[in-house]
């Protein structure tokens, strides 16, 4: 009797564990399978946007209409960058208060041109996410040229004649700029150079040509002169008071600044 009871004892440890512990195992290995799969299963990776192109805002909107530039933003690294921007240049039409004072009209051709690139550092201690996002610094080079002919039709109480001009300026600028970019809905960027000290190489060339006499010469160009300084970006840096008279090339060095709004589409 008890030799029977052990041998279905046996037979019955033989017949369930192996089975429950293979049937364990194997769920197990399934379940692993399934966890695994869970776990490692490839997460929805963000579209890395390491391109921005951007357009000045602020060129148009307080110097001239017709200046307006285009810029193009790379990033290089997690933290650095590497921007152009290019487009046209222009100053506003000489008229106003100074048609209004010499009674003139006149008729302009206008060319030039903008460059201007930067390498920017976007600070890791600053930012919570890395470039193009944040506050920035870096060097940066501009330059700005413009030809500008002018013929002045002069016919007032005090000028009856015709006076040609031709000028032709030319700004190379050297500096550091520190700005801050958001980016809003993953696509868009408002781009934000909030200061650029530098130096500033200034040069001008100027051909004029007029029918007025010798008195009427002096007092057009003293006004001229005012009107310039007022309206031509650079002018006053170039030009000492009254030197301005009839045809010559200036050049010096003077501090030059920079700061611009832009909004960019990141791709």
């Amino acid at each position: 009797m008890k030799k029977s009871t052990a041998i279905l004892l046996f037979l019955v440890a033989s017949f369930f564990f192996p089975v429950t512990n293979g049937f364990t195992q194997e769920n197990q290995g399934k379940d692993s399978v399934k966890i695994t799969a869970v776990v490692t299963n490839e997460p929805v990776i963000k579209k890395e946007r390491k391109n921005t192109i951007s357009f000045n805002v602020t060129n148009p909107s307080l110097i001239s209409s017709r200046f307006m530039t285009v810029g193009f933003e790379r990033v290089l690294t997690p933290n650095q960058t590497f921007s152009v921007q290019a487009g046209s240049f222009s100053v506003p039409k000489f008229g106003g208060s100074l048609a209004d004072s010499l009674g003139l009209d006149t008729d302009y051709k206008d060319k030039g041109f903008h460059f201007s690139a930067d390498y920017r550092f976007y600070l890791k201690k600053e930012n919570k996410y890395g470039a193009p996002r944040g506050v920035y610094i870096g060097p940066y080079y501009a330059y700005n040229y413009l030809n500008r002919e002018n013929v002045w039709n002069l016919d007032g109480q005090t000028f009856n004649g015709e006076v040609n001009t031709n000028i032709k300026l030319g700004i190379h600028s050297l500096g550091v700029e520190l700005g801050y970019q958001f980016v809003l809905w993953d696509r868009m960027s408002i781009d934000l150079i909030l200061a650029g000290p530098g130096l500033g190489f200034y040069s001008l060339k100027t051909d004029l040509k007029t029918t007025l006499t010798p008195d009427q010469e002096s007092e057009f160009f003293e006004k001229l002169n005012d009107y310039l300084e007022q309206n031509l970006p650079g002018y006053d840096f170039v030009i000492e008071p009254g030197e301005f008279k009839r045809t010559g090339d200036f050049n010096t060095v003077d501090i030059a600044y920079r700061y611009s709004i832009r909004i960019g589409y990141r791709f």
